[in-house]
């Protein structure tokens, strides 16, 4: 097996540039859940496919809904967001597929709270689907042609549900 890396793309990559400049324009809501949703869709079905009866990873997108209908409160979803999701991800060394896509699952959810991590279903969500799809030995060129094509679908699923000419684009400081 050739050295997997947890994350694929780069944050100067010309297909993550274009998805920070839309994810800019975006309110946190709107960017929660969209984030939400597309973990949900397709990356907590590679997750469970690989972990059938282990929820954690959608016990926090299910918190992170929650929390966005008012029903819970905020330090709780982050418990479980960091106490069960991330957990289950970092328990995961020995299968890189099922861990970037619980971290993905963790980044979505916790896109309530900060919408940086919307890139995380980037970076993440992109080695889940590419490592899931061809396995774990292939190029580095194979993985980064994967990733360009998953945020390409990403930046077109983001443009479906944006709001045009959002009043309140969240406020973000990429430090990348």
């Amino acid at each position: 097996m050739a050295k997997t890396r947890k994350m694929l793309g780069s944050a100067d990559a010309p297909y993550i540039v274009s998805l920070m400049r839309l994810i800019e324009t975006q309110s946190k809501t709107t960017l929660a859940n969209w984030c939400l949703n597309y973990a949900q869709e397709f990356i907590l079905p590679i997750y469970e496919t690989r972990r059938p009866g282990d929820s954690r990873p959608r016990a926090a997108i299910d918190a992170a809904r929650d929390w966005l209908a008012g029903k819970v409160k905020l330090p709780q979803v982050r418990q479980i967001i960091l106490n069960e999701c991330h957990a289950a991800a970092r328990e995961l060394a020995t299968d890189p597929v099922a861990q970037a896509a619980a971290r993905t699952c963790g980044q979505a959810a916790a896109s309530i709270h900060t919408p940086t991590h919307a890139l995380g279903l980037a970076f993440y969500g992109a080695a889940a689907i590419a490592y899931n799809r061809v396995g774990l030995d292939q190029s580095p060129e194979v993985y980064e042609r994967i990733a360009a094509q998953e945020c390409a679908k990403m930046e077109a699923s983001l443009r479906a549900v944006s709001v045009e000419n959002e009043l309140n684009p969240a406020k973000i400081n990429w430090n990348c």
